[in-house]
């Protein structure tokens, strides 16, 4: 067959190659604009994505392995490895009076502490609300306990309880008032704590209270002027309902700290005089990295982690 006789053959070839092509990259374009679409409608979760799994594997292995070794009897300086003892850590722990006495101990502090700090950062949070003059000035410095390091604090507070050349004793002479033994007394050794946690994070309390505060609707307020309410009914009636959830914010912030308050016990007490101060979380570091029972020691941490989280739930139903 002569050459001129292909080329019409070669034309219809040419265009059917070119048509395949287009359709490929049609196909093409089709996949790519689906893919493109599908993350432009989902940035929100595919931008955080990695800083998810990243939180994921730091707190999700940690909580796993803490699990699996309260369920393990270790000594951590014995050559013998993890041994399975199932529940047995758990029983023990229910068991031990000393836990029962640690437990009892940080209930003491943590509501003795709340009843100090709620009623006075709410007092504060009030005061602060008003209009007056240097009111950012003053502001400013009750703000200043709660930027300062807690092992700083604890340093300073601790001279400051010493009962011999310690500050407080000598304004307590002053006043014509017997000294006091402070931390090295076994009665008054938990109240001074929680006058130091008081000190440290009552202004927490007060500028959440008070962002609170500013929060709140005029009308309610106008409406009651309007009506004669004196300013204790105003409280009682518009501002304390208004304000709760944001206490209960506050206090569930505050009571999950001081379960796990540790720093400023460790530097001036150290669980002393005697276990006078020990608390639970504090018994629970004492028993993992200085007597090295790590699977009794895990299911004390098991046991914390839970009491914060009935914790939460009971004030999140509170706050509803």
């Amino acid at each position: 067959m002569p050459d001129w006789a292909l080329i019409p053959w070669k034309v219809v070839s040419s265009f059917m190659r070119a048509g395949a092509v287009a359709n490929k990259a049609e196909v093409k374009t089709g996949i790519w604009h689906k893919l493109f679409t599908h993350f432009d409608q989902h940035l929100n979760w595919y931008f955080p994505l990695p800083a998810i799994l990243a939180l994921a594997a730091i707190v999700a292995f940690p909580m796993v392995y803490n699990i699996w070794l309260s369920l393990h009897d270790w000594f951590l300086v014995s050559p013998i490895g993890p041994q399975w003892v199932g529940l047995q850590n758990y029983v023990q722990m229910f068991q031990d009076p000393k836990f029962w006495t640690t437990f009892w101990r940080m209930l003491y502090f943590i509501v003795g502490a709340l009843a100090v700090q709620v009623p006075l950062g709410l007092l504060l949070a009030l005061f602060l609300n008003q209009e007056f003059r240097a009111r950012n000035l003053i502001r400013t410095i009750y703000l200043f306990p709660f930027a300062a390091t807690p092992v700083a604090i604890a340093l300073v507070w601790g001279m400051m309880f010493n009962p011999e050349l310690g500050v407080l004793n000598y304004f307590l002479e002053l006043f014509g008032l017997p000294r006091s033994l402070w931390i090295a007394s076994e009665k008054w050794v938990i109240p001074s704590l929680i006058l130091v946690d008081s000190w440290e994070w009552t202004p927490l309390i007060m500028i959440i209270t008070l962002a609170g505060l500013q929060s709140l609707p005029k009308q309610p307020y106008e409406a009651a002027v309007i009506d004669g309410a004196s300013s204790w009914q105003i409280f009682r009636y518009i501002t304390l309902p208004l304000i709760r959830p944001t206490l209960v914010v506050a206090t569930m912030l505050r009571s999950i700290d001081l379960i796990k308050t540790f720093d400023i016990i460790y530097v001036m007490t150290q669980g002393g005089p005697g276990e006078a101060s020990e608390t639970l979380y504090l018994y629970t570091y004492k028993t993992g990295f200085q007597f090295f029972h790590m699977g009794y020691g895990a299911a004390l941490v098991v046991f914390v982690f839970a009491l914060v989280l009935v914790f939460n739930l009971v004030l999140a139903r509170v706050r509803r």
